[in-house]
């Protein structure tokens, strides 16, 4: 941090104001900042007081070393148009330094009688990364964190009249430390890390407040069963103040409440209105704090009345409730840059231009991707009706894991914005982790989601964002949600126990826009040529997203991305937010059919299917001789080539020696509902290579592989990327009976050696494939591969999935 050792010495005359620098793209909104119009609104909608002034505008600003004194009465060389970062267009500076000053004066306003009952407080809704704020030559608060607010006493640094002098000293050195960042990075990569974000990046503001006595944070919790509110006045000042709560909606008195200050207030809102997507409906709140009757303080806020829960659905998975109906949450990665404020919205009607087009999509959720925003982001939430997911910032990625005192700083900073987040209503979950960026130990990401419960118990807590993905250490089993990450996906998890799940990240389909790009050119998960092109993508990718709702049960899909940023082209919106790259009424119809239809029925149940051990189809192997194995139960005889007839477990069976195949001409199983394959199979060697017993083509790969995996040297039951295996290798010479089952009710796939449960993956949807159902290899890119080395008998297919009693009976032999 800076060190006060030597002077800094003034080296140049200043300019009268900043100079905006050129942005490489500008907003709709770029050119109505200014100076005397840098984000001018009142910045923290939930504790308001009449009285305040804006600090935002012309700073002067230097770039500092480590180890130099605050450059106190000094003018310095540069002007900065705060609340900026150093980065941004938006600020003048447009470059990155590690250490620098800020400086500016100030007047105070007789009338806020700050030493004669009232108190002077100057406040940051945010500075990346360590700040050292003083008032003429006076220490007067410290702060460690880029992402939280923080507020300090400056009544006794004041001079009796007069400027008073300001002067704030930061560093800032991004992925240089292990100090949470996010997306920002020293030197973007061209993929998903971007420009950095230092310094003052929201809005300061100084306010009178009483002495005796103040408000500080309003607590409200909502509960929708009572109808109350439970309200907790934190104050600042002599204790022994009264509370007298005021219930408004719009000009209608709800209900006034008296209590202590400090102690809960249990608020009465009787026949409360609930707050949701479709209304989103805030009650108005004042509260006055007295002393013996007096009043010495009041302040304004609002809250909503709703809960955010978890329950079973008809289908009986677990999904997420919204004042206890489900709701599918339909959200988009948000990641809050923009191209001339970086990590600040040029003004606050751009602040609010993303939520609205939310909204106008379809959607009713935002993930806040590893990023905060100022508290009118969430005000505008709240009012529109989006709920969020708020992320915690993350520590840099790598192989690197952070060191301890690194980890105590992160768990910090994520306590404090729990802390400083939880009262809007808006906010329904917690993310702590995304990708195992910055994880240290799945027992301590455990700990972490239990310890964030414990802070907020009237959230969710998603542990672990893409707990299947990139540098995840994996599932901790802990928090309310399972989180995959899928692109192009979706994500299909299931839930599991009292876990729901949610497709966190899919998508990422790109269009370029010339003259809208950040770089000149951009990548995409899945890039497309034009607007017709992406917008068909899109729609048939949500209606993957509706299926993986109703087979798999997944509570929620997050879309990246709202906007293009940087180098990401896969936005609904450029990167400028001045071109829209879809058809938006085509992607709000499907948004608007997920949540219609994602109400937790679970869809069609499956049909019941051919009762019975024989099948639908069976090929016996009996023949002794000949081209063609008969369907001793249906009509697909088989077609050999490369095959010999030998004796099987009972009777006749059918020799395989590595290129040889029973093709029945035909698809014999409906691979995206229940289905059953069961066979006897013998292998000559069991070495690195795969073999397959039975399987379906589909095009490009199997529909399912009943199969001998040369990457395990185990049995399995397989569809691409997942495989239900036998805990042993099996030993070449010896007859094994094999089962694969697909249950499309429960959404998994099962495999069972010799009549006995191997082995059971999570497999909600199954690739549907329409090609010829074979016997003695696979089909994989197109090509006919693993060929079995090995004998088989008695195989069977069934319309349905079989139960473990039916599968034991068919490997009992007589």
């Amino acid at each position: 941090m800076l060190l006060a050792t030597a002077a800094v010495p003034s080296t140049a005359q200043p300019a009268e104001g900043p100079q905006q620098a050129e942005p490489r793209l500008t907003t709709p909104w770029t050119d109505e900042v200014s100076p005397d119009n840098a984000l001018p609104e009142y910045p923290r909608p939930q504790l308001t007081r009449p009285k305040w002034q804006n600090l935002n505008g012309t700073w002067e600003f230097a770039r500092a070393e480590a180890g130099q004194a605050p450059p106190f009465g000094q003018r310095l060389p540069e002007r900065i148009l705060v609340p900026y970062p150093t980065e941004s267009a938006l600020s003048g500076i447009q470059r990155h330094e590690d250490r620098m000053w800020y400086r500016r004066t100030f007047t105070v306003p007789p009338d806020w009688q700050v030493g004669r009952g009232n108190s002077l407080k100057i406040n940051f809704g945010a500075v990346d990364h360590q700040a050292v704020v003083w008032v003429n030559g006076k220490q007067v608060a410290t702060h460690r964190g880029g992402y939280g607010a923080f507020s300090a006493d400056v009544t006794g640094a004041l001079k009796p009249s007069g400027e008073q002098e300001i002067v704030v000293g930061v560093e800032d050195r991004t992925d240089a430390t292990w100090q949470p960042v996010g997306k920002q990075r020293l030197v973007p990569d061209r993929g998903i890390f971007y420009e950095g974000a230092s310094g003052i990046w929201q809005t300061v503001w100084m306010e009178p407040v009483a002495t005796r006595g103040h408000a500080e944070v309003l607590d409200m919790v909502p509960d929708i069963d009572t109808s109350t509110l439970g309200l907790t006045v934190r104050t600042g000042g002599a204790p022994g103040l009264r509370a007298e709560v005021t219930v408004r909606d719009g000009g209608r008195v709800v209900s006034r409440t008296q209590g202590v200050a400090g102690g809960k207030i249990d608020v009465p809102v009787p026949g409360a209105k609930l707050w949701s997507p479709d209304s989103p409906f805030l009650y108005d709140l004042d509260v006055v704090l007295t002393d013996r009757g007096r009043p010495v303080d009041q302040v304004s806020s609002y809250f909503g009345m709703r809960e955010i829960g978890m329950a079973p659905g008809a289908d009986g998975k677990q999904r997420i409730t919204l004042n206890g109906r489900i709701l599918f949450l339909m959200s988009t990665l948000d990641q809050g840059y923009w191209p001339d404020g970086i990590y600040t919205a040029p003004t606050d009607e751009a602040l609010r231009f993303d939520l609205e087009q939310h909204k106008r999509l379809g959607f009713n959720t935002v993930r806040k991707h590893i990023k905060t925003e100022p508290d009118r982001w969430y005000r505008h939430a709240d009012e529109l009706g989006l709920l969020v997911w708020q992320d915690m910032p993350s520590m840099r990625t790598g192989e690197e894991r952070p060191p301890v005192d690194a980890q105590r700083q992160f768990e910090s900073e994520l306590h404090e914005l729990v802390e400083q987040k939880k009262n809007w209503t808006s906010v329904i979950g917690w993310v702590p982790f995304n990708e195992g960026w910055g994880e240290w130990s799945r027992e301590a990401t455990g700990r972490i989601a239990e310890d964030v419960k414990r802070q907020d118990p009237t959230r969710l807590v998603n542990g672990h964002s893409g707990v299947n993905c990139c540098a995840s250490l994996g599932d901790s089993g802990k928090g309310d949600v399972i989180d995959w990450h899928q692109y192009v996906g979706p994500a299909t998890p299931s839930p599991e126990g009292d876990r729901v799940s949610i497709d966190g990240e899919h998508g990422g389909f790109g269009l370029e826009v010339d003259g809208h790009m950040w770089f000149g050119e951009g990548h995409a998960y899945e890039m497309t040529p034009d607007e017709q092109t992406l917008t068909r993508r899109y729609v048939e990718n949500q209606r993957d997203v509706l299926t993986a709702a109703q087979r798999c049960g997944i509570s929620g899909a997050i879309y990246t991305q709202i906007t293009d940023v940087e180098h990401e082209v896969n936005g609904f919106f450029t990167y400028d937010r001045q071109v829209e790259k879809m058809d938006f009424a085509r992607v709000r119809a499907i948004n608007d059919e997920i949540v219609r239809s994602a109400d937790g029925s679970g869809g069609p149940a499956p049909a019941p299917g051919t009762p019975g051990l024989q099948g639908v189809h069976g090929y016996q192997f009996d023949e002794g001789t000949g081209a063609t194995a008969a369907d001793s139960v249906g009509s697909a005889d088989a077609a050999l080539t490369g095959t010999e007839w030998v004796p099987g477990v009972d009777g006749g069976g059918l020799s395989f020696a590595g290129a040889g195949q029973a093709d029945t001409g035909q698809p014999l199983i409906d691979t995206a509902g229940s289905y059953s394959v069961s066979a006897w199979a013998k292998l000559d060697e069991a070495t690195g290579a795969f073999q397959t017993v039975a399987s379906q083509d589909g095009g490009t790969n199997s529909g399912f592989f009943l199969q001998y995996s040369g990457a395990d040297q185990r049995w399995a039951m397989s569809f691409v990327g997942l495989r239900a295996l036998s805990p042993e290798k099996p030993e070449p010479g010896r007859w094994y009976h094999l089962t694969g089952v697909r249950d499309a009710a429960d959404g998994t796939v099962s495999l069972y050696v010799d009549g006995r449960l191997a082995d059971t993956k999570n497999a909600c949807i199954a690739a549907e494939s329409t090609g010829s159902t074979v016997i003695g290899r696979a089909q994989y890119g197109g090509a006919q591969v693993d060929f079995l080395r090995g004998d088989v008998d008695d195989v069977r297919v069934f319309d349905r999935a079989l139960s473990e009693e039916e599968v034991t009976a068919l490997a009992t032999r007589d």
